[in-house]
């Protein structure tokens, strides 16, 4: 049963920068207005990967969802209520999103898979795995009992493949011709290949159309550099449909003007550095790392903005590019994060949001500007208010926290409505942290827990 509970505020305090660059110390970076962090993780659960979302109709609702359990706030983030979603005998959760549609419904799609292959090769043994949607008709309060198989396998077809990643959104335009419309996208790796699926609702989530190929090229098939991957989708107010990923070594966008009856062939849109940081390209203390990227709009001003991080400066960087021609032309790549470039800190995990009544374009990211050793890692919130030009860098998550063991995932998620920013992360847990349920003893059990915070800022008195 669901049960209300205050959660306690971490302090809102700014820790001195001393030692962000080996060459001159940055700036202390202000607190962001209002800032407020609280943890929406029940005690003694861990869970990394965490998404959230604000419903348009009721600003002050949000949710939050990260592994079996969701968090619903009716006071903009003030307090959480946690909320089981699925049942001990329902396999985990995996890469979960939120979307509202523009009744107020909620939609949460996920990944999960009974049975992978070998680490480095999902092809290798395995088993039943496809991808679902559940819909709670009450801002997370409650769920549907079953959720909606989208792609499903048992494991044992002779063709199996493996889908990942899925990404869901929702057009709630007041003047488009398709409101309503639920879309999704989604990695398929197939035995020679990847590939990007999509597929739409128009019944309220309850059916799903056949999935179709979006991506004119293919990836390579596995997990890793060369591979399509991060797909995510935006809506303009006419309801045009824009979806990106990364694709090898590029940024590519696909257009669908009907709805997503149908694609326009994707092409590049523009080029970045490899998106999975590993190896000599690591980032200390984070077991992998993704630079993949997230698209937003402007309605008022009808402009496209494309996130992602890379590490072409040497230490990982987040960057910014905009289009004013639906997609057509980019300006060249922006840093957001604004410590000194080659300062060896590493910025990373970006997740944007553009809130659609100011067209402010909100970027959040793990930041290790304050710890010249590149280890300590608090989280940044970067807004930019004039059409993303330029970006105010304000202080989220100010206590650091060491990543060493601790899995964080592959994405953080970042919404913003009314002037409002909120976001969620994973963080590792306290020290003497407890699971209530012991990781089973075929997992890495050296992994530290991690806990999902969520962050919120108020920037309405500065309007």
């Amino acid at each position: 049963m669901a049960r209300r509970t205050t959660l306690t505020l971490l302090a809102a305090r700014v820790i001195c920068g001393a030692g962000a660059s080996f060459a001159q110390a940055a700036a202390p970076l202000a607190a962001a207005p209002g800032a407020r962090v609280v943890t929406v993780s029940p005690l003694g659960t861990t869970a990394s990967e965490p998404a959230i979302a604000v419903n348009p109709r009721e600003p002050h609702e949000l949710v939050a969802v990260g592994g079996r359990w969701a968090a619903y706030s009716v006071d903009a983030g003030a307090t959480f209520t946690p909320v089981r979603v699925t049942p001990d005998d329902h396999p985990p959760l995996g890469d979960v999103s939120l979307a509202f549609d523009d009744r107020g419904r909620l939609f949460l799609s996920y990944l999960a898979i009974q049975k992978n292959g070998l680490p480095g090769y999902w092809g290798h043994g395995t088993g039943g795995n496809g991808i679902w949607v559940l819909r709670s008709p009450d801002g997370g309060k409650t769920w549907d009992p079953t959720p909606v198989g989208v792609k499903v396998w048992k494991g044992d077809e002779p063709d199996v493949k493996l889908e990942d990643m899925p990404r869901i959104w929702s057009d709630t335009g007041t003047t488009s011709p398709h409101r309503g419309n639920l879309y999704m996208a989604w990695i398929e790796w197939q035995l020679e290949q990847s590939i990007i699926l999509y597929t739409r609702s128009s019944d309220g989530g309850l059916t799903w159309a056949a999935p179709i190929r979006i991506s004119t090229r293919a990836g390579l098939p596995r997990d890793d550099n060369g591979a399509v991957v991060g797909p995510i989708g935006t809506v303009a107010p006419d309801g045009t449909i824009y979806v990106i990923w990364n694709e090898g070594f590029n940024v590519t966008l696909a257009i669908s003007k009907n709805g997503g009856r149908s694609f326009e062939p994707s092409r590049p849109i523009f080029d970045v550095a490899a998106p999975y940081f590993g190896g000599a390209s690591g980032i200390p203390g984070v077991a992998r790392c993704m630079g993949f990227p997230q698209v937003g709009i402007d309605p008022k001003r009808g402009r496209l903005y494309v996130t992602w991080s890379d590490f072409r400066n040497g230490d990982v960087d987040v960057f910014i590019s905009r289009s004013d021609d639906h997609g057509k032309t980019w300006t060249a790549p922006m840093r957001v994060n604004d410590d000194p470039v080659h300062d060896g800190a590493d910025q990373f995990l970006q997740w944007m949001a553009v809130d659609t009544t100011d067209g402010s374009v909100n970027v959040q990211f793990y930041d290790r500007r304050d710890d010249p050793a590149n280890r300590l890692t608090r989280v940044t919130l970067a807004r930019s208010t004039d059409g993303g030009q330029s970006f105010t860098n304000y202080a989220w998550r100010t206590e650091p926290f060491a990543t060493d063991s601790a899995f964080l995932g592959d994405y953080e998620w970042t919404v913003a409505l009314g002037g409002r920013v909120f976001g969620t992360w994973a963080e590792p847990a306290p020290a003497g942290y407890v699971l209530a349920v012991p990781r089973a003893p075929s997992t890495v059990a050296s992994t530290t827990p991690t806990i999902i915070r969520v962050g919120s800022a108020d920037f309405r008195a500065a309007h």
